[in-house]
């Protein structure tokens, strides 16, 4: 093989090196960003991961929601009808958070199935659900479709 040939096999190899470490590099970096979302019964039922940031949410049940006095700790409880999950959140929460009212929340549930928020989103209207919370209502209640 000719020094030239060589060279460039060799440039070819290590362009293809480099374009594979970085393809690799960006997949792990989007997997670990990744937040994948999980009912109150799924969380309930042990599917969501423990200690890795999720996405959660349901219904804030009524008459759940304490307030600290001396801080902006809430805390209050989520169902999807088939389960129900305690949150835990510090800081302003939306203007349009109320008890009834579906909220989705980021954050990280604890060995003791509690979920603990970093951030609240609640419902921006009266006709409005989230679609994970929506999809969640729906597989804990199958609607007869007609029957009955």
């Amino acid at each position: 093989m000719k020094a030239v040939r060589k060279q460039r096999l060799m440039l070819l190899v290590f362009i293809a090196l480099g374009v594979a470490s970085a393809v690799g590099l960006a997949m792990v970096a989007l997997q670990e960003n990744i937040n994948l979302y999980f009912s109150p019964a799924q969380m309930q039922a042990g599917e969501a991961p423990v200690e890795k940031t999720i996405r959660g949410g349901g219904l804030v049940v009524p008459g759940s929601v304490e307030r600290a006095s001396d801080s902006l700790k809430v805390k209050f409880q989520i169902t999807d009808g088939a389960g129900t999950i305690t949150v835990h959140y510090e800081g302003i929460l939306p203007d349009l958070f109320q008890e009834g009212q579906g909220v989705v929340g980021t954050g990280k549930l604890d060995k003791n199935n509690e979920f603990h928020a970093s951030e609240i989103l609640a419902k921006h209207d009266s006709n409005y659900m989230p679609p994970e919370v929506q999809d969640a209502i729906d597989k804990a209640h199958p609607t007869n479709n007609g029957e009955g």
